[in-house]
């Protein structure tokens, strides 16, 4: 695993259940504040699917991942609520409610 990768991995673990980040919220907290999209790249190949919570990230506006990985949206969509994350009806997160930006 790259070490990217890695970082991007570790740093989504700790997002907890009930919450989301952004890319670019996971992006500045392993040091790499312009590779929001190098972020997503690394959560679509997410190597522990379940262990790594790539669900709980979305788009900086709240929206969910049209390209969900596993899944698509739908997926993405129903592993939040279960989570306790309200999702609109549009596919929106109210992130002033539900992010979470760090420890």
């Amino acid at each position: 695993m790259k070490g990217f990768n890695k970082a991007v991995y570790e740093a989504v673990k700790r997002v907890p259940a009930g919450k989301v980040s952004t890319y670019g919220d996971i992006a500045r907290a392993i040091g790499a504040p312009c590779c929001a999209r190098q972020v997503g790249w690394a959560l679509h190949v997410n190597p522990e699917q379940g262990v790594i919570p790539c669900h709980r990230i979305v788009f900086k506006d709240g929206s969910l991942a049209s390209g969900f990985a596993f899944g698509g949206p739908e997926v993405q969509r129903a592993m939040l609520e279960s989570e306790g994350v309200e999702v609109s009806a549009d596919d929106k997160i109210n992130l002033e409610k539900f992010r979470w930006e760090g420890d």
